[in-house]
């Protein structure tokens, strides 16, 4: 009855059958504002009104055929006002559109959409059910379609077919060029509806105009501080630097500008990490604070540490808790803030003290988590003994490592170090090098930390064991007269085995920050956003490079804009819980000085890190030189099914090497990531020259593998194993006992209570812990490895055949990968603590499961 009402309203009623044969029905699939966003119900009510008033969203299909893309005549969204969506929990929509159909004109390539309404909403999908001749044509949009004043240019949509530029039907070439309008002209503060993909350095980490103590230098575009690029904001300059852009306060921290397209979905929970983050940095923050000031800032002993997992605590009653329940959302609670019955918080128990409490310390588990931990991509063969350094003697002295053959000899069964080494015996976790420049910087805060190496035995059992770690200081008269070092040497009784457990969470402390820092934001995070933006902003959406990458980016330039907000900003909680401080992200700069990409394709990196030698009868060409290494042996199965579905793809596109030379889209988007999006790297000579089928294979496997695999790998075990403070300390505070001191008296007497003051406190555990507690999880949505979003993503049948022939690939891999846990011989694939190796289980359910490759760099 209510669309009779409207279409009596609106005009005369359709007569229904009239023309039928000459329409083409179509099904238009949406989500509504107000379904996402519960704080906007008036958007309802508004795009109602203008319906009311006749202006609605309107579709035009562009004809593909020689009539130089005939746009034909507008056809409206029907019922918009009848169709009501649930808002619990939020669903699409759909929508039926009926265009006039004209059997000359062909086969519609694309459409334009015009939205009249108040609103903006989500287009998901069009279909159009039954063209003559053809059958069903989809479109795949997901895109945010803001209402028509936004635009300076018509919202143009493609079919699912895949065109190389040269290959576009002529009708569809001027639509081809909106890649302009995405490109962005460089100037003013962008709004949230435009689409601009364009690059800036990271400047707006610091806020000097709340204090020189949390300025902070501009990574990027100086030979001194090198970096990859950011998504552009356009935000004005800081009063104090007109270098620095000004920050957004942290309640803001959901409206930095990132394209609305590359925003989390709706089902993280109206985003569930955004609000998350905020939460942990606004409200919990005073609590642990406030709880922290009431009970004791320092664990007592690990009985104490234990209690935040199965005891619980009662946060400190008043107005700060109240602010917690005010501003964040019910379901969000349960996960930030999970309640017993009597109301004690507490965390999931990790993973590493699941089964047992203590085992943890033991050696064994200590080097295993080397290969199968949180941190697999730093360890390396020692090939010359004693270790040497790369730092520059003439500003740093004599860095050599102090560690000589009477520390290590009696551990080497019966070996000599010569033959250790040419037998491929001694391994090395070696942090020295990056850390010493800083090291007197970092020391003058409340940091009391060293640079250490890590020396290793590779047993016969296939088992890694301690030889001794070297804990080093810059020299106190100057950094030109070398380190000042000391080795310490497995022991298990009395005060040597007690200075031993601190000498491993001294080198832990290092491997933590360095995890935290290089290996997962840096190497994942940053250095993937400018692919995403020269994606973007080079390739249309028709091109097969592009259908081919674009799952790989989703939801990343999203993250990392809320990273630069809360977590790595100055004064931020990475900053506040690891131990580099006010210096990490000028450190992880001048490491990025070392990054090249060929060498981040993992077969590469493993000869490179001196864990694999090129043998063409190993399976994947190369031999591991630990075949017990967890973190390798999956990753080359995934790298292998990754690299084989990119030939798959890449060949059935590209027959030639000429193809890929004279894609001119091709070659602008990797001179735009070359020039633009590292640019402070555009001079190096290992960059592939994309001339070759070859090298496009080489770089998307590696852009695909970063993105996906590589970001797993380091990401989804930081609760499992962190999640215990005492396996993963992010912190040291005071440096080794030395004998004749209290401490050193105290450390005889009660060496947990040192070691607990030794290592992260109460507060920063607290946060640390909120933290990857958050970064571990899934979410709902999520989209792994081998899957996509719809079906439909393209028309060309061997190409969904090869895709398929990824998928059960993975799916083989995830059987070998339980298979091997459960084979007593691979001893490291679970190890003391009892956790089986799943980083690289390629699926997985939602929340912390400590498995799952998704296929982007999304949390």
């Amino acid at each position: 009855m209510l669309q009779g009402i409207v279409e009596s309203l609106t005009g005369k009623k359709e007569d229904i059958e009239e023309g039928q044969r000459n329409k083409i029905k179509g099904k238009v699939v949406l989500m509504k504002k107000n379904v996402l966003d519960f704080n906007d119900l008036s958007a309802s009510v508004l795009d109602r009104v203008h319906e009311l008033v006749g202006q609605k969203v309107s579709l035009h299909l562009i004809k593909n055929n020689k009539l130089k893309g005939k746009v034909g005549k507008a056809a409206y969204l029907e019922k918009w006002i009848t169709t009501i969506a649930s808002l619990t929990p939020p669903e699409d929509t759909s929508y039926n559109v009926n265009f006039d159909w004209e059997e000359e004109i062909g086969v519609p390539g694309a459409f334009i959409i015009k939205n009249y309404h108040h609103s903006e909403f989500y287009l998901k999908t069009l279909t159009l059910e039954n063209v003559p001749g053809h059958g069903p044509v989809h479109f795949i949009c997901n895109s945010w379609v803001y209402p028509t004043d936004k635009y300076k240019t018509d919202r143009v949509f493609f079919t699912n077919k895949t065109y190389l530029p040269n290959e576009t039907p002529a009708p569809l070439i001027p639509y081809r060029e909106e890649l302009m309008i995405l490109r962005g002209d460089g100037n003013g503060q962008l709004q949230e509806w435009d689409r601009v993909y364009d690059y800036a350095y990271y400047n707006d980490l610091g806020d000097p105009d709340n204090g020189q103590d949390l300025a902070r230098p501009v990574l990027g575009g100086s030979s001194e501080y090198p970096y990859p690029r950011r998504g552009r904001t356009g935000r004005p300059p800081t009063k104090t630097d007109p270098n620095s852009e000004s920050r957004i306060p942290v309640l803001m921290s959901l409206n930095i500008y990132v394209p609305r397209d590359e925003r989390f979905g709706h089902l993280k929970l109206s985003d569930f990490l955004g609000y998350g983050l905020k939460s942990i940095f606004q409200f919990l923050l005073p609590e642990f604070k406030d709880l922290c000031d009431s009970i004791s800032n320092e664990f007592d002993s690990f009985e104490d540490a234990l209690e935040i997992y199965e005891g619980g605590f009662k946060l400190p009653d008043g107005p700060l808790l109240k602010s917690v329940y005010d501003n964040i959302p019910l379901e969000l609670l349960k996960d930030l803030l999970p309640v017993d019955g009597e109301g004690l918080f507490k965390f999931p128990m990790p993973n590493v003290i699941q089964e047992d409490k203590s085992t943890w310390r033991t050696d064994e588990e200590f080097t295993r988590e080397m290969l199968a931990g949180v941190n697999p991509v730093i360890i390396s063969r020692l090939q010359e003994f004693p270790p040497r350094s790369n730092l520059d003697p003439k500003v740093y002295g004599d860095q050599t490592s102090t560690i000589t053959s009477n520390h290590i000899k009696n551990r080497l069964d019966g070996l000599t170090i010569d033959e250790a080494i040419k037998n491929n015996r001694i391994f090395i976790l070696n942090h020295h090098d990056s850390l010493m420049p800083y090291l007197r910087r970092i020391n003058a805060t409340t940091t009391k930390t060293y640079a250490s190496r890590t020396l290793l035995f590779l047993q016969n059992d296939g088992r890694l064991k301690p030889l001794a770690i070297e804990l080093s200081l810059p020299h106190p008269d100057g950094d030109q007269f070398g380190a000042v070092s000391k080795v310490y040497t497995p022991a298990e009784d009395g005060i040597e085995g007690s200075i031993w457990q601190l000498a491993k969470a001294y080198m832990v402390v290092n491997d933590a920050g360095i995890h935290q820092l290089i290996s997962h934001w840096l190497n994942t995070h940053a250095v993937i956003e400018p692919f995403v933006i020269a994606t973007n902003r080079q390739l249309s959406v028709m091109h097969p490079i592009y259908k081919l990458l674009h799952p790989h980016f989703r939801e990343t330039m999203n993250i990392n804009a809320i990273a630069r907000q809360i977590l790595i900003n100055g004064g931020g909680l990475l900053e506040a819980t690891v131990f580099p401080g006010k210096y990490s992200l000028e450190l992880s700069s001048v490491i990025y000085k070392n990054w090249a990409f060929p060498d981040q394709a993992l077969p590469v990196d493993l000869v490179k890190r001196g864990m694999a030698v090129e043998d063409s009868n190993s399976p994947h060409g190369l031999r591991l030189l630990i075949e017990d290494y967890p973190y390798a042996v999956d990753g080359l199965e995934i790298w292998s099914a990754i690299k084989t579905w990119v030939e798959d793809y890449c060949n059935f596109y590209y027959t030639s090497d000429e193809k890929v030379q004279a894609d001119t889209e091709l070659q602008s988007w990797w001179n735009d990531l070359r020039e633009k999006g590292h640019g402070d790297k555009k001079n190096e000579p290992w960059w592939p020259k994309m001339q070759t089928r070859k090298e496009l294979i080489d770089s998307c496997t590696i852009i695909i593998w970063v993105a996906s695999a590589l970001h797993a790998a380091v990401n989804f075990g930081q609760y499992p194993y962190g999640g215990y403070m005492p396996n993963r300390p992010t912190v040291s505070r005071q440096f080794m006992p030395e004998p004749g001191s209290s401490e050193y008296d105290e450390l005889k007497i009660n060496p947990d209570k040192v070691f607990l003051r030794t290592i992260t406190a109460r507060l920063q555990t607290l946060i640390g812990i909120a933290l990857i507690e958050l970064l571990s999880r899934h979410s709902s949505d999520e989209i792994y490895l081998g899957k996509r979003d719809t079906p439909e993503w393209t028309t060309d049948v061997q190409t969904l055949e090869a895709f398929d022939k990824l998928g059960k690939k993975l799916g083989e891999i995830e059987e070998r990968i339980i298979e091997m846990n459960n084979d007593e011989k691979w001893k490291n694939r679970v190890g003391p603590v009892n956790i089986p190796y799943t980083l690289m289980y390629p699926t997985s359910e939602d929340g912390l499961t400590g498995k799952g490759i998704p296929n982007s760099v999304s949390i």
